[in-house]
């Protein structure tokens, strides 16, 4: 098993570092809209944080860094320039707070976040058509899924390691 792990992991270190060459060379710097720039600069920080969950040591702390800081990247343009109920600025919330979840181990910060994108959605889904509030509220119906298992964990554990219980994201 060990040297299985070692081979995925290989595998995983050489397609991520290959998605996160084209996305800082040509995607992000040519994206052509706000919207495009939150989607490729998530996604940075998405493969950024699955090197962080596998790396040890200072490659943790460094990809962990990088991936947070192109989530924040991402989150000051999706709040200033996208709708609270769009579907990337959902997304992003809720990949972000898996991050603080399970890299940053933070999980009052991943619940402030979830719940804060949560709200800001819900104050405005009775304006959106039927199409987009479907779309909105399967990312919603996953940030309240999060937001319940994290604070139903935090209870009952008092802020330890999680019991085995999947995280979805987006």
């Amino acid at each position: 098993i060990k040297n299985y792990r070692k081979k995925i992991e290989k595998e995983l270190n050489v397609t991520s570092e290959a998605v996160l060459q084209i996305l800082k060379a040509e995607l992000i710097p040519k994206a052509r809209d706000q919207e495009a720039k939150v989607f490729y600069l998530k996604m940075k920080g998405d493969y950024l944080r699955y090197l962080a969950e596998i790396a040890s040591g200072e490659n943790h702390n460094k990809f962990a860094q990088e991936a947070h800081d192109s989530y924040t990247s991402a989150s000051q343009i999706a709040i200033s320039d996208l709708p609270a109920t769009r579907p990337i600025r959902l997304g992003l919330a809720l990949n972000f707070s898996v991050f603080y979840y399970e890299v940053f181990s933070s999980p009052e910060k991943a619940c402030l976040l979830a719940k804060s994108a949560f709200d800001d959605a819900m104050a405005v889904m009775d304006s959106l058509d039927e199409d987009a509030y479907k779309d909105s509220a399967a990312i919603m119906q996953l940030l309240r899924d999060n937001l319940t298992l994290w604070t139903s964990d935090m209870t009952n554990n008092q802020g330890g390691d999680m019991d085995g219980a999947v995280l979805e994201e987006f």
